[in-house]
């Protein structure tokens, strides 16, 4: 459905982006600049393409909104473990083995087609085939994901990200111990120059991007530890990157790691996204989920915690 506003001018004047934006506060700002730059916007009867323009007392404003194209995605009823919801945000606490998006070789059953189902107005919020997504875990890491249900959230919580003013915390467990109590990983990621399904450690001038990782021991654990992580950049596959190049990769990592039996039927890598910190995109106020860790981490912790008790 095409959505359209008459906008009548009465105030003084300032440019077009700007009093759009205050106007139409369900809009964010680059998402009215594309309208202004695809001919959306008409002023005074005329197209106007330029955002930059002053608007004055008087001026009329129209602009169209065209409906959202439908995604290529079925609604799916997939359980959702639902940790913070709002009009404008939901925060999720994600199962392993759930894809967050669709991708060659998982079309459907994924967070999208099961957010398609519990919020119907979601399509096309950040991207046609990430609808609302704002971050991502990988398939097998458990936890915190936070969901933008319109349009400003989602550039708002994009950009808490890229200012680093959002908190993600993450409870990994490594094999074997590490020297020192705490630690800082600056090393940048990039695709594996020999395997593009992989990231590696890739210096910037060949395409790196630069990654920080901040850790601190939990537990010890015998030949094992529990430590927790939290991200100061989001890249792929950053923890579990990072991990393996510290000589502790995380247990159950199929990828970086050895993948070598610890005697738990874990799904995959043993890392959880724990804490999850951002303000509201809308009120400003301080937001803070935990969520639980899934019974195999649990399961594995008390089997490695038994197993350091029995061998001090």
């Amino acid at each position: 459905m095409l959505t359209e506003f008459n906008l009548l001018v009465e105030e003084k004047g300032e440019r077009l982006d700007r009093y759009l934006a205050e106007e139409l506060s369900d809009l964010s700002r680059s998402r009215i600049q594309q309208l202004i730059e695809q001919g959306n916007v008409h002023l005074n009867d005329q197209v106007c393409t330029s955002k930059k323009i002053n608007v004055k007392v008087g001026d009329r404003i129209f602009v169209e909104i065209p409906a959202v194209q439908p995604l290529e995605l079925q609604a799916e009823d997939i359980p959702l473990d639902i940790l913070y919801e709002d009009d404008q945000l939901l925060i999720l606490n994600k199962p392993a083995g759930l894809v967050v998006h669709p991708a060659p070789g998982h079309p459907g059953g994924t967070l999208v087609n099961a957010l398609l189902a519990h919020c119907p107005n979601l399509p096309g919020i950040g991207g046609v085939q990430r609808p609302g997504i704002v971050h991502r875990l990988d398939k097998d890491t458990t936890g915190a994901i936070a969901i933008a249900k319109t349009d400003i959230a989602y550039q708002q919580l994009q950009a808490q990200l890229q200012a680093k003013t959002a908190r993600r915390e993450y409870l990994g467990v490594v094999y074997g111990t590490t020297k020192t109590e705490s630690g800082t990983i600056d090393l940048p990621i990039g695709r594996n120059p020999q395997d593009r399904k992989k990231m590696a450690i890739v210096p910037i001038e060949e395409g790196g991007r630069s990654a920080v990782t901040h850790w601190q021991i939990q537990e010890r654990l015998g030949n094992y530890t529990l430590i927790h992580f939290q991200l100061e950049t989001g890249r792929t596959h950053q923890i579990r990157v990072h991990s393996a190049k510290m000589g502790h990769p995380i247990v159950g990592d199929q990828v970086y790691g050895s993948g070598r039996s610890v005697g738990v039927n874990l799904p995959g890598q043993a890392l959880h996204a724990w804490r999850l910190k951002l303000q509201h995109p809308l009120s400003g106020n301080d937001i803070e989920v935990t969520a639980p860790p899934p019974q195999t981490l649990t399961t594995l912790l008390q089997v490695l915690r038994r197993r350091a008790a029995f061998s001090s």
